[in-house]
């Protein structure tokens, strides 16, 4: 926790590396303050079929699913951070969103391996 996933076009492949875009998101989730680098989990997924307004042609999503317990100054910090980063390093990707989502302690279950 917490969990970052990346929803963009596949045609920013054409211009960036996504191993890169990850590594972005992951530096600024440490950066923001709200996150320990050894929670971060970042996954990128690539969209071959969207449609969106406006005549744009690429798009990148960030998704950031956050145990509840921090206060909208901090995710408003937050994603106005990633929001800054990402346009910084992305400058050709036309459509650049933030959604910062609480999630339920009681109801979020993980397992690992070395939990057993």
């Amino acid at each position: 926790m917490p969990h970052l996933v990346v929803e963009y076009s596949r045609s920013v492949e054409n211009t960036y590396d996504v191993k890169v875009i990850m590594d972005v998101v992951f530096e600024a989730g440490v950066s923001s303050g709200i996150m320990k680098a050894e929670d971060i989990k970042v996954r990128a997924l690539a969209y071959d079929h969207y449609r969106l307004g406006g005549g744009l042609t690429s798009f990148l999503h960030l998704g950031a699913y956050l145990l509840t317990g921090r206060t909208p100054e901090q995710k408003e910090h937050f994603s106005t951070l990633m929001r800054s980063r990402l346009a910084d390093h992305f400058p050709e990707i036309e459509s650049i969103s933030i959604d910062v989502r609480d999630m339920d302690p009681v109801a979020y279950k993980k397992r690992l391996l070395s939990d057993e």
